[in-house]
């Protein structure tokens, strides 16, 4: 089999990438998933979708991809369950608020309009939380939350429709050089000749990477969510809810609500089964600021992987050792409310084309060169 691109991996990133190449043209796009699509970390996803970033890049990308989630339905079909009810920052530290302070100017450049409010206005946006210790929040209405899943499946439902083979249960086992230059994928399924790959493995990335010479400082760490029974009187319109200190979050999910938060005793791996060892701090949080979650019972959660780079920002761009490898991993958590946007990107490379935003400053090149690029609004 010959291909014009393979595309590796069936998350949010991949299809994306793999639809935006077939919609513009590209023949023979190929796309190869070891399991079934957005079975990795897009299915273990929050959904938030938001632009309110400390980074310029993260900030473009976000609202340029809460753009297109607008319009998914109408674009592919498909009903991804977009609630655009604003994402809401929680911050109890005069440095935490002088950060945010700064990063609402920066989105409002850009066009996000997101603003700080008081802790009175932010309780009643989200009446489950308690405002001692509280100094301000950070509000942006256009943010959001939706399914990953649909998500996926409307992509690759797209790029089917536009000529794009996906091989599903498919694994990538190795990639064939010829001096410099890819020539072909080794699979499961077979040998696809081609001159051209794509990254977007997620956390399994390092390891794709490394098939063809590539350093992919990618690192695999477990976070876990939990899921609660139906909760009276949630208002429809609740943001996804972050307490920046503790990382505590949460939006509804049905009629109850989804909950998580990192834990800073995880240890990088591939781990994803569900233990109880982070619940204790998670209570804490909750008693902190939502002590109204406390008293929830929780019916399920799941556990999925963070993709880690040294400075929790993306890698996005093409190697410069090997002929035509691109990659988009590495999201440190914002991936999937990034992939339309990073679709759109890397078509554009691989055409030639100037994308909408410059992200050479996203290349793997940058841990060489002592160019890191930290984003501070994490979750």
């Amino acid at each position: 089999m010959r291909a014009g691109v393979v595309v590796i991996g069936g998350g949010v990133m991949g299809t994306s990438i793999a639809c935006h190449l077939a919609r513009a043209g590209v023949r023979d796009v190929v796309l190869v998933e070891r399991d079934e699509l957005a079975s990795g970390s897009t299915s273990k996803a929050a959904g938030g979708v938001r632009a309110q970033f400390s980074d310029e890049l993260n900030i473009q990308l976000g609202a340029r991809s809460l753009e297109a989630f607008a319009r998914y339905e109408e674009d592919t079909g498909y009903d991804i369950g977009l609630h655009r009810v604003g994402y809401l920052f929680l911050l109890s530290t005069p440095e935490d608020v002088a950060s945010f302070e700064a990063g609402v100017r920066l989105q409002n450049s850009l066009g996000v309009p997101s603003r700080l409010i008081d802790p009175a206005a932010a309780r009643r946006l989200s009446p489950l939380i308690s405002t001692d210790g509280l100094l301000a929040a950070a509000f942006s209405p256009d943010d959001g939350h939706c399914t990953p899943e649909a998500v996926v499946h409307g992509y690759a439902a797209a790029a089917r429709r536009h000529g794009a083979t996906i091989w599903r249960h498919c694994e990538l086992t190795g990639i064939e050089l010829h001096g410099d230059d890819i020539t072909a994928v080794m699979t499961s399924r077979g040998r696809i000749a081609t001159d051209t790959v794509i990254c977007a493995a997620g956390a399994w990335s390092r390891a794709v990477g490394a098939m063809a010479g590539v350093d992919l400082p990618v690192e695999p760490l477990r976070r876990q969510i939990a899921v609660t029974e139906p909760v009276d009187g949630l208002p429809p319109d609740l943001p996804m809810t972050i307490d920046f200190t503790t990382s505590l979050y949460f939006h509804t999910e049905g009629p109850g609500l989804l909950v998580g938060m990192s834990d800073p005793e995880e240890r990088p791996g591939f781990a994803t089964d569900t233990h109880d060892r982070w619940i204790p701090r998670l209570g804490a949080a909750m008693e902190q600021r939502a002590p109204a979650l406390l008293d929830l019972r929780r019916t399920g959660g799941w556990a999925g992987l963070y993709e880690l780079t040294p400075d929790h920002n993306a890698l996005i761009g093409e190697a410069t050792s090997v002929s035509r490898f691109l990659y988009a991993t590495g999201f440190s958590g914002h991936g999937f409310l990034q992939g339309p946007a990073v679709g759109e990107v890397v078509r554009d490379l691989y055409l030639g084309r100037v994308p909408f935003v410059d992200v050479s400053p996203l290349s793997v090149g940058r841990f060489a060169a002592d160019a890191l690029r930290p984003e501070a609004n994490r979750v």
